[in-house]
C-alpha cells in the first residue's frame, strides 16, 4: 500500500516537473543569461547604492556598520533574493500568479508587492525628472546654481567664497547659497506646505514626459527589447562611477573624506536604529518584495543555475554600494576642505546629496560642466534600469493574470501605455509647487522598510511553513 502510494506521488512529481518544463518553453525567454543578469543588476543597483548606503555607513558607526549590514546580507538579503528568483523561474509566472500557483491562500502577497511596485515607479521617476532638468542646465557656459543674481534668487542669496574659514555664505541669519535657491526656487518652486499645491512646473513636466517615452520604447516589446537596452544602461553607470571615483580620490582632502566614511565606532552597535537601518537598506537595495525579481526570473530556462547567478548579483550589489562610498565621500572631503567646515556638516543622504551637496562640490572642481554632465548621466542611467524593471514587473503580472487578453496583438503595448499614462498623471502632482511634499509621503510611507519587511516575512512564511509542508516534496 505504501509502495503504491509512494509510486503515485513520484509519478505526480514527474508529471508536475515535465508540465512546468513544457510551460516554461512556451514562455518568452531571455536570449542568453547575460541579458537576465544585466536586467536584474540594473534593477537592484540604483540610487540607493549611491546616495543612501554611504550616508548610512557614516551615520551608523562607519566601518562598524558593516557588521549588521553583512549579517542581514547573509541571513535575510540573499535568501529572500534567491527565493524570489527561484519562485519566478519555477512557476514561469509574474508577481501575482506565482503566489496563486503555489499557495492561493497567500495570493495577497502578490497584490501587495505589485501595489508597492506601482507606487515605486510613480514616484521614483520623479528623481529622474529632476536629474534630467539638471543635466540640461549643465550645458550652460556657467552652471546656473553657481552664482546669485538669477531671476529666481532672493536678496538672501550669498555666494560661497573658496577657502574661507567661515564661509561667507553663512553670514546673516537668513542667508542661503545659490545652489540651495536653485533647487528650491528654480527646480521645485517650493510652496509653504502640502496644502499649497500651486501650479505644475511645465519644464519638469516635459522632462517627465521624455523619461516616460524613453521607458516605453525600451521595454514595450518585452524581454527581447529590455534585454538589449540593459547592455548599455546597466554597464555605463559603472564607467561613470569609475571616472568620478578616480577624480574624487585625486582631490585635496579626499583622504579625510574616506577616513571619515570608514572610521569605526563600535559603540553605535548598541543602538537598535543602526540594526534597523542595516536591515532596511538590504531589503531596499536588493529590490525584494516588489515582484520584479519574480517577473525577471520567470523568463529564465527551467533548469537555469539561478543559485550561482544570485550569489554573483548580490555580491555585485553590495560591492557597488561600498565602492560608491569612496566616490561620494572623497568629494565631500574635498568640499569640506574648501569650505573650512567639518565633513559632518556637508554629509547628507537622498535628494539633498544629489541636488545640493554634489552640485555644489562640482562647482569647486575645474571644468564643472563636464563633471556635472557625468554625474547626472550616471544618476539617470542608474534610475532608468530600476524603472525598466519596475514597469516590467507590473506588465508581466497583468499579462499573466489575463492570459487571453495578453495573446492579442499589441496587448502588451496597450498595457504599458496604460501604466505609463496613469503613473505620469499621478507624477504631475509631484511637479507642482507643493509636489515635493507628496513625493516625500510616497518615499516615506508607500515604499518604506516596514511594509517591505512585513511582505518579506509573509513570503518566507508561505514558502517555508505552508507550501513546503503541503506540497508532495515534503512527503517522505
Amino acid at each position: 500500500m505504501n509502495s503504491n502510494l509512494q509510486g503515485v506521488k513520484q509519478k505526480s512529481l514527474s508529471q508536475r516537473y515535465f508540465c512546468e518544463k513544457k510551460k516554461a518553453k512556451e514562455r518568452e525567454k531571455w536570449n542568453n543569461k547575460v541579458e537576465f543578469i544585466l536586467s536584474v543588476v540594473g534593477g537592484i543597483i540604483g540610487l540607493g547604492n549611491v546616495w543612501r548606503f554611504p550616508y548610512l555607513c557614516y551615520k551608523n558607526g562607519g566601518g562598524a556598520f558593516l557588521i549588521p549590514y553583512f549579517l542581514f546580507l547573509f541571513t535575510c538579503g540573499i535568501p529572500v533574493f534567491f527565493l524570489e528568483v527561484v519562485l519566478g523561474q519555477y512557476t514561469s509566472q509574474g508577481g501575482i500568479t506565482a503566489w496563486r500557483k503555489i499557495c492561493p491562500l497567500f495570493e495577497g502577497i502578490g497584490y501587495g508587492t505589485i501595489l508597492i511596485d506601482l507606487y515605486l515607479v510613480t514616484y521614483y521617476i520623479i528623481i529622474l525628472t529632476w536629474s534630467t532638468f539638471y543635466l540640461f542646465n549643465s550645458f550652460f557656459a556657467e552652471l546656473p546654481w553657481t552664482r546669485c543674481g538669477q531671476q529666481w534668487n532672493t536678496d538672501n542669496c550669498v555666494e560661497f567664497a573658496k577657502n574661507s574659514s567661515a564661509g561667507n555664505w553663512t553670514k546673516g541669519e537668513n542667508a542661503t547659497m545659490p545652489v540651495i535657491e536653485f533647487w528650491e526656487k528654480r527646480v521645485l518652486r517650493l510652496s509653504a506646505g502640502i496644502d499649497h499645491v500651486g501650479t505644475i512646473h511645465w519644464q519638469l513636466a516635459l522632462c517627465l514626459l521624455l523619461i516616460w517615452i524613453i521607458c516605453f520604447f525600451c521595454i514595450w516589446k518585452g524581454v527581447k527589447s529590455t534585454g538589449k537596452v540593459v547592455y548599455f544602461t546597466a554597464t555605463f553607470p559603472y564607467v561613470m562611477l569609475s571616472i568620478l571615483l578616480i577624480r574624487g580620490l585625486t582631490l585635496p582632502g579626499a583622504a579625510d573624506g574616506v577616513k571619515f566614511y570608514l572610521s569605526p565606532d563600535i559603540s553605535r552597535l548598541a543602538d537598535p536604529q543602526v540594526w534597523m537601518d542595516a536591515g532596511t537598506q538590504i531589503l531596499f537595495s536588493f529590490a525584494v518584495c516588489l515582484g520584479s525579481l519574480i517577473a525577471l526570473g520567470s523568463y529564465n530556462d527551467f533548469n537555469n543555475n539561478c543559485y550561482r547567478d544570485c550569489l554573483f548579483m548580490c555580491a555585485l550589489n553590495s560591492g557597488t554600494s561600498f565602492i560608491s562610498g569612496f566616490a561620494i565621500f572623497s568629494v565631500l572631503g574635498f568640499m569640506a576642505l574648501e569650505e573650512g567646515v567639518p565633513i559632518s556638516d556637508v554629509a547628507t543622504s537622498g535628494p539633498g546629496l544629489a541636488f545640493i551637496v554634489y552640485p555644489k562640490a562640482i562647482t569647486l572642481i575645474p571644468f564643472p560642466q563636464l563633471w556635472a554632465c557625468l554625474f547626472f548621466i550616471m544618476i539617470i542611467l542608474l534610475g532608468l534600469d530600476s524603472q525598466f524593471v519596475g514597469i516590467e514587473a507590473l506588465a508581466t503580472a497583468i499579462t499573466d493574470m489575463f492570459p487571453v487578453i495578453s495573446q492579442r496583438k499589441f496587448s502588451r503595448m496597450i498595457i504599458i501605455i496604460g501604466i505609463s499614462t496613469f503613473s505620469f498623471s499621478i507624477g504631475l502632482l509631484m511637479l507642482t509647487e507643493g509636489g515635493v511634499y507628496i513625493f516625500q509621503l510616497f518615499d516615506t510611507y508607500a515604499v518604506s522598510g516596514t511594509s517591505v519587511l512585513l511582505l518579506a516575512l509573509f513570503e518566507t512564511t508561505c514558502v517555508s511553513w505552508v507550501y513546503a509542508h503541503s506540497s508532495p516534496h515534503s512527503s517522505g
